[in-house]
């Protein structure tokens, strides 16, 4: 069965599994509906329902508006958390993310609670997993976080789905045309999104549905940019399809059920031509008819939430999930798992992750104890993933099938100390079991013999996380804050396991296997004057056995565990010049190192795979009248040097522009992305290491000036 049949099963299977698997996370109890609306600036990620600009934390909360405001430009979900947040890496603008960080690690991606990320076998495209109409708000935690368990080394990003809004049916329909600035006809797109919502009664509901067809991307030269064959959005047609549908029991409880189904297709009429990096030459792309099966991303997620506003004087939140996840690599000619095609000849086969997940979160916040000094929140989260990879042409295991299980019970609390001092302080503690059977992996070398065999194993891990902050509030208009605070992840367990080449070992003495264990510490000022606002932040993050991903001369990677270390620090400022202008500026630098020779110093700086370049923005948003407004954004990427001279990254700036006017009938927006046509070679192209054999396969320009009118109605 194909995965395009797949879907028409999908829906009824999805409702009737996502309840007996059971899985529980944390809900939103504001999501269904703007009659029993809460404070907007409650932070849903933090497990204790955190007021924003309280937390002993950097907390971003990325608004609707803002969103807005991105998508009228580019509809690339790394471009537009690469312009909301500051220590954010550049996107690759690409499907695949790999070197998009945050803080120079792995953030943990999340829907409405619900991770995304698949940790076991990274495929780096869990930031294509809904699309981003389907969005309100984003909330982002700065920093290693053991809040939502498994994998924010270096922070939560939270994606708050829309809700229904008030009113009994409530509609709204959009359109979209992309074109490069020379309107080549391969190179136009267009997006159509539509919504329904509304209240009944103790009922209400929203349905939405988007489909988007990409065009191929031009660079500042008019060149067509390279396509990936690990991970393509150009060239593309995706669609989203959403649901929800909310009830109240009576006053406090409510039930909220969602699906979820995203899919994005790569088209098969383009392959990719190699470049040359030694001469500067980027990789570009033709017409023409690649072997194998186009590459794909398929992502489903249901969803059951229920919440208790005043169970027994507590807070009740539980969540019950389940996702399936597809990512289908394009077939390379590279030299890897080549096998014979009846006919003399050789053909090439190509890999899919498979990633089926569910899980269990419960929260219970209890306020108002110690005479409204105390706060406490405790829960239990539980989470099983079944991930492989497969070879799809030859039905062979790349990555044998783990199965990773998780139970995490934790303690929160928040205690006020005085009037102008608050305390914040949590324990988690982690019980983490892989299950590997005995496997052989593959000889990328010799289609007719496997490499080596690989004893089965269950190894379990025991981790205690702590979290500890302090949060002083000086004056009306200043506050300071101190956090330390601990992540848990895992390494990239597939490339660990598919890359073992020495015989007799196993799975339970792996010790590329063993966790990691990020250590966070944080100080920071917030500043409020009124119409003007200003943020700072130092932090270190430091993992005794962090994770390293190495190439080889074969095109293959393979993971380094070794000790790592980051610095950085963050500026974030706005200012409300008028009632019609405000002005938002950044600046975000960081640098790391690791111990590449095991004498425990670090001593190689880490390169562009992990940390962004010093990165300075600004933004100026202006309402001209109550039609018109628009929007300018710029962004300058400094240069940076790396142990390895070839990796010299030479810095460039891009600048964005948007433009929407209120029509007698809905609203009209123009965006302009790379308003000055910068030619460029991306960040990733420039810092990322590669093996000899991908180097002038990957060597990709960014995407040149690009325009994208829209017509937006609500009826």
């Amino acid at each position: 069965m194909t995965h395009k049949t797949h879907i028409a099963w999908l829906a009824p299977v999805m409702l009737g599994s996502a309840l007996p698997g059971l899985a529980f996370a944390q809900t939103d109890a504001n999501e269904t509906g703007a009659s029993r609306d809460l404070n907007p600036l409650v932070i849903t990620a933090t497990r204790n329902r955190s007021q924003a600009g309280e937390t002993p934390q950097k907390v971003t909360v990325i608004t609707r508006e803002q969103i807005e405001q991105q998508l009228a430009i580019t509809n690339d979900p790394g471009q537009v958390l690469s312009n909301l947040i500051p220590s954010y890496s550049p996107s690759r603008q690409k499907l695949n993310n790999a070197g998009e960080t945050f803080r120079g690690r792995d953030a943990l991606f999340l829907i409405d609670g619900v991770p995304q990320s698949n940790p076991l076998r990274d495929s780096s495209r869990d930031s294509y997993t809904i699309d981003l109409s389907m969005v309100e708000r984003i909330e982002v935690i700065h920093g290693a976080s053991a809040e939502h368990g498994l994998g924010a080394t270096g922070g939560i990003i939270n994606y708050v789905t829309k809700r229904a809004e008030a009113g009994e049916i409530n509609q709204h329909a959009g359109i979209s045309l992309t074109s490069d600035d020379d309107g080549q006809s391969d190179g136009l797109g267009h997006k159509l999104n539509y919504r329904i919502s509304g209240q009944s009664g103790d009922w209400d509901f929203l349905g939405a549905i988007t489909r988007q067809e990409r065009g191929v991307f031009y660079d500042g030269n008019d060149e067509v940019v390279g396509m990936a064959y690990h991970g393509e959005v150009q060239n593309s047609t995706s669609y989203d399809l959403f649901g929800k549908l909310g009830y109240w029991l009576d006053d406090d409880q409510n039930i909220v059920f969602s699906l979820n189904h995203f899919d994005l297709e790569v088209g098969d009429d383009y392959v990719p031509v190699a470049g040359n990096r030694a001469e500067g030459v980027p990789t570009t792309a033709r017409k023409g008819n690649p072997e194998g099966e186009p590459g794909y991303n398929e992502v489903t997620m249901a969803r059951l939430a229920y919440s208790h506003a005043d169970w027994f004087g507590n807070e009740l939140d539980a969540q019950v999930y389940r996702q399936r996840f597809r990512a289908q690599f394009d077939p390379t000619t590279l030299g890897s798992f080549p096998y014979p095609d009846g006919n003399g000849g050789t053909r090439y086969d190509q890999t899919r992750n498979e990633s089926d997940k569910m899980g269990a979160k419960f929260t219970l916040n209890r306020r108002g104890l110690f005479d409204d000094r105390l706060a406490l929140t405790t829960g239990l989260d539980l989470i099983q993933d079944d991930t492989r990879q497969v070879l799809v042409q030859t039905d062979r295991n790349y990555v044998p099938e783990s199965r990773f299980r998780n139970l995490a019970p934790f303690v929160q609390g928040e205690f006020q100390l005085a009037d102008p001092l608050t305390l914040h302080a949590g324990v988690r503690h982690e019980y983490a079991e892989l299950d590997v059977d005995t496997f052989s992996t593959i000889d990328r070398s010799n289609v007719t013999q496997d490499n080596v065999t690989v004893d089965g194993g269950n190894p379990s891990f025991n981790e205690t996380l702590y979290n500890l902050g302090l949060v002083y509030q000086a004056t009306d208009w200043a506050q300071l804050y101190a956090n330390y605070s601990q992540g848990f992840g895992m390494p990239d367990v597939g490339r660990v396991l598919r890359g073992v080449k020495v015989p007799g070992q196993d799975v339970d003495t792996l010790i590329d296997l063993s966790p990691i264990v990020t250590d966070n510490r944080e100080i920071g000022a917030r500043f409020d004057w009124d119409r003007y606002g200003l943020e700072l932040s130092y932090y270190e993050s430091n993992a005794d056995l962090g994770q390293r991903i190495e190439p080889d001369a074969q095109g293959n990677y393979r993971v380094e565990r070794e000790r790592t270390e980051i610095q950085g620090f963050e500026i974030t400022g706005d200012a409300q010049l008028n009632d019609a202008h405000s002005l938002r500026l950044s600046y975000a630098h960081a640098e790391g190192k690791s111990d590449t020779d095991g004498d425990g110093s670090v001593d190689t700086k880490m390169t562009g795979r992990d940390i962004a370049p010093d990165t300075l923005r600004l933004a100026w948003s202006a309402g001209w009248s109550d039609k018109l407004s628009t929007h300018l954004q710029g962004s300058y990427y400094r240069d940076r040097s790396f142990d390895d001279p070839d990796l010299e990254f030479d810095g460039y700036y891009l600048i964005d522009a948007s433009l929407a006017y209120q029509l007698p009938v809905g609203r009209a927006t123009l965006g302009i992305e790379n308003l000055t046509d910068e030619d460029y070679l991306t960040y990733y192209s420039q810092s990322f290491p590669q093996s000899p054999a991908l180097e002038d396969d990957l060597f990709f320009k960014g995407r040149g000036r690009t325009f994208t009118l829209g017509y937006q109605l609500d009826f």
